[in-house]
């Protein structure tokens, strides 16, 4: 059964165009790794601290090894580290959805 990970994320405002960089660098990682990529999204009028991703798989088990391959890819590493380093994701939280014919 395809899934969607909902990724919502609480930012940093003042650091949005840090993690504008950072979304942008799964728009190379995520793909090439085995997700589909449906889009990293910033605040634009509102509410200015809430970002989010969505990536699609083909199953549970499709994400699972996804992770495993992201724990072990240079780049996905370095952006994680990228992220750590300049504390502009204060939250994250992920949630499985599957889609409504």
């Amino acid at each position: 059964m395809p899934i969607t990970c909902f990724i919502r994320y609480e930012i940093d405002p003042i650091q949005r165009d840090a993690f504008r960089e950072y979304a942008g660098n799964w728009g190379r990682i995520i793909p090439r790794l085995g997700g589909r990529l449906l889009g990293y999204f910033l605040p634009h009028e509102g509410t200015n601290y809430e970002a989010w991703g969505l990536v699609g798989f083909d199953s549970l088990a499709d994400y699972e090894a996804y992770r495993l391959r992201l724990k072990n890819d240079g780049e996905a590493v370095a952006n994680f580290q990228f992220a750590r380093e300049k504390r502009f994701i204060l939250r994250e939280e992920r949630t499985f959805l599957e889609n409504v014919a």
